[in-house]
């Protein structure tokens, strides 16, 4: 049995890719630094262990990459910000003096299509990222794709969030340039097919579908798909880079990801695809079919353990909400123990406690419900002091509950979308953090206008709310537990 790691296993390839290796036989680690995340996404399997690994420390990095036999590179650096391309190649440096030491027989490394005009900091990364991992000495097989079509997909999901959230679209003059977007099950089966092989050169080729199209085909196409007209007028006036600025607004696809992404479509990215399909051919998807299954497939998201496989959850979700969430929160670092911040959350709800903190703003959204269809606020409390999986605490249902770790609350009333409440508590040694996030997935216009409906209230709302946890756990650890 050969040991594979992933490295990047959090993201969007490499989350999907892992069961797929397991099936196979692979005695496969996934590195991640966001490991809660990629615990909550990933199905468990008998060969597979989930591992924290931060690349930008480069001894832990040295230290784990010699073990394996296998090296799938599916790092990017876009969501770290504008300073993206120092860190990027910062992280392929130490992988890169990982593999100096090692005896790994082969590197994985999925890349980008290079245009043939024109700059851009996402792609130069990419390509000198490529060049760094080939230093090391070990054979490298680099794929270079452009647009990957699969939920949760950054650029499919870009289109796909202004196909179902605006109903018209003023864009730059990239609309017309043309690309040939792979689905992402026909590049699994490339990064399936490599691992076979033994080579002792490097080797490059570049991946895509069968489909030429521009820009504006690609969103007419997602349109049609979901049966939503859509009008689009493009202009010089409008520029990729203020276009990015819309990223926030329309799409949940968090916007150093979009920004960097937008900066590369100003140019053509059509892959000659030939090459490695005479060596590992298969049925290539077209655009229409890849955009159908990908949106069939979205509906999957909630059935994972992010949103506690809760049917409720499951049931409520819609074609056209967001896949990837809006989200606000704040958080506070603390001396209180972790005992005593839990049995503070614990308390939520309650006649006593409420919700911490603006409790009048949270009995007022309940009755606003009325206005949403919904009925007169039930007030709902857990049967024991204890929280558990299932238990309700007015409209909110208990999804997830890890003892003095993770509270996770989905949301019930009446709205145009998806949501959850999430606290976590971190014990960082000296001090412990208390974080809480509300999450959105909106459907449509309409959710995006009730998101940003809700801002005035919670740009204060959950700042108040940890400083009010911590202050009340902080009086709990001094007397009797809070009634």
């Amino acid at each position: 049995m050969e040991k594979v790691l992933v490295l990047g296993a959090s993201g969007y390839v490499g989350s999907q890719l892992l069961s797929e290796l397991c099936a196979r036989g692979y005695h496969v680690t996934a590195a991640a630094r966001q490991i809660d995340y990629l615990r909550a996404r990933v199905e468990k399997h008998k060969n597979l262990d989930l591992i924290f690994l931060d690349l930008s420390d480069k001894q832990a990095t040295i230290s784990l990459v010699p073990q394996f036999d296998i090296i799938y590179f599916l790092v990017h650096g876009m969501a770290h910000g504008h300073d993206f391309l120092n860190y990027e190649l910062s992280l392929a440096r130490n992988v890169q003096a990982g593999l100096s030491v090692s005896r790994v027989k082969h590197v994985i490394y999925l890349s980008a299509l290079q245009p043939q005009t024109g700059n851009s900091e996402h792609l130069k990364a990419r390509l000198m990222t490529g060049d760094i991992i080939r230093q090391a000495g070990c054979p490298v097989t680099e794929l270079r794709a452009g647009v990957i079509i699969g939920p949760g997909s950054a650029a499919f999901e870009i289109m796909r969030d202004f196909v179902f959230n605006m109903p018209l679209m003023l864009t730059p003059k990239w609309l017309d340039s043309r690309a040939n977007p792979i689905a992402l099950e026909n590049l699994n089966h490339y990064l399936i097919e490599l691992a076979k092989e033994s080579p002792t050169t490097n080797s490059l080729f570049e991946v895509g579908g069968p489909d030429i199209l521009t820009y504006k085909d690609q969103f007419l196409t997602i349109s049609k798909v979901i049966n939503k007209p859509i009008r689009i007028f493009s202009t010089h006036l409008l520029t990729p880079k203020f276009a990015s600025y819309w990223l926030g607004i329309v799409t949940s696809v968090p916007t150093s990801i979009g920004a960097a992404l937008l900066s590369g479509l100003k140019h053509d990215f059509v892959a000659d695809w030939k090459g490695i399909h005479i060596q590992y051919p298969q049925e290539l998807l077209g655009y229409e079919e890849m955009v159908r299954r990908a949106i069939a497939a979205e509906s999957d998201f909630v059935d994972s353990e992010v949103w506690g496989f809760d049917p409720t959850a499951f049931k409520r979700w819609q074609p056209g909400y967001g896949y990837y969430a809006k989200q606000t929160g704040a958080s506070i670092e603390t001396q209180v123990s972790l005992e005593a911040l839990w049995q503070t959350i614990q308390k939520i709800g309650s006649r006593r406690e409420g919700y911490f903190y603006a409790n009048l703003l949270w009995r007022t959204r309940e009755w606003i419900d009325i206005l949403f269809g919904g009925g007169r606020p039930i007030r709902r409390s857990p049967s024991g002091p204890e929280l558990k999986v299932g238990d309700y605490i007015d409209s909110w249902k208990v999804i997830r509950c890890e003892e003095n770790r993770f509270l996770s609350l989905l949301f019930g009333m009446k709205a145009p979308g998806l949501g959850r409440l999430e606290f976590s508590v971190t014990d960082l040694g000296y001090t412990r953090q208390l974080k809480v996030t509300a999450w959105w997935h909106p459907q449509g216009f309409r959710g995006l206008l009730y998101w940003f409906s809700m801002m005035p209230a919670h740009i204060f709302i959950f700042k108040g709310m940890v400083k009010a946890i911590v202050s009340k756990a902080q009086k709990y650890s001094q007397g009797p537990p809070i009634q």
